[in-house]
């Protein structure tokens, strides 16, 4: 045993005035495990408190204060490691500003990311739960804000990695903040001479014959324009499930046709009416 002790005692490099020892190094190591171990238990733990009961705090805000009770007691174990190992933070600092000035461009990202990751945790304007639309038509729902980037679960079950920096300086539209109650618009046109004000009381019927759609604010058929082949109408409707919108849209088309069918509503299609002004003496002689 006295080698071993010999080994672990054995000076590896100096750091500063501190010398530093395998044994010094798996004291380190050991605390820095001991931290992320009791940390994720707290995070845990303040997830599970925190939500208990019927006035407990939303799954979001338990989220966010079990992952920044986490980090802190990981970045308090490393510190406390090093001071156990007797490191001058003193000298730690001025070797971290040397080794910042040849890696600092390759972690400017990642430090931005992380830094974001912060205040989406604080400021909370995502939150693990939210129904979100990213940029490029990308909805999901949020699952997990982590140090670096934040996991999105596409409507097709397919896991989008974002990078926390981009919900910070891009566009995200939260479709469940402030509240989770969310229009949904069916635009339709119908041909020219149908009754307007039938129109408009069809499409409010089936609005409200579907049990998806909120009765308050109440649906709402609009006559938006005079196109070039229709006359176009949009129905307005609110849904408590975001996630719901495709399949509302969906059914409430297939209840409009056949509505408009009941009611001999005629849905046209592009026509185009061509004139002859000569020559057509000879296309009949020619037929």
């Amino acid at each position: 045993m006295d080698w071993l002790w010999h080994e672990l005692d054995r000076e590896l490099f100096h750091l500063g005035d501190t010398g530093v020892t395998p044994g010094s190094l798996v004291v380190l190591f050991v605390t820095i495990v001991l931290a992320a171990i009791v940390g994720a238990l707290v995070r845990r733990l303040a997830q599970r408190v925190l939500t208990r009961g019927t006035h407990g705090a939303s799954e979001g805000a338990a989220y966010a204060v079990g992952r920044i009770g986490q980090y802190v007691i990981i970045v308090g174990g490393i510190l406390l490691g090093l001071d156990n190992v007797g490191i001058d933070m003193t000298a730690l600092a001025a070797l971290g500003a040397v080794v910042s000035v040849g890696i600092g461009f390759g972690l400017q990202n990642i430090t931005q990311n992380f830094i974001s990751g912060l205040i989406l945790l604080i400021e909370r304007p995502v939150q693990k739960g939210d129904f979100v639309e990213l940029a490029g038509d990308t909805e999901g729902q949020v699952v997990s804000i982590e140090m670096r980037a934040t996991r999105v679960i596409t409507r097709d079950g397919i896991s989008v990695i974002v990078p926390n920096s981009k919900l910070i300086s891009d566009e995200v539209r939260n479709l469940s903040a402030p509240t989770s109650v969310s229009r949904l618009r069916v635009s339709v046109g119908v041909a020219y001479g149908s009754d307007v004000k039938r129109v408009r009381d069809v499409l409010e019927q089936v609005a409200k014959a579907d049990g998806r759609v909120l009765d308050s604010p109440e649906p709402a058929a609009l006559f938006r324009d005079f196109g070039d082949s229709s006359l176009d109408f949009e129905l307005c409707v609110w849904l408590s499930d975001p996630q719901t919108r495709p399949r509302v849209g969906s059914d409430l088309r297939f209840a409009i046709d056949r509505a408009f069918r009941d009611n001999g509503i005629q849905i046209p299609f592009p026509q185009r009416d061509l004139h002859l002004i000569s020559g057509f003496e000879k296309i009949r002689d020619a037929s």
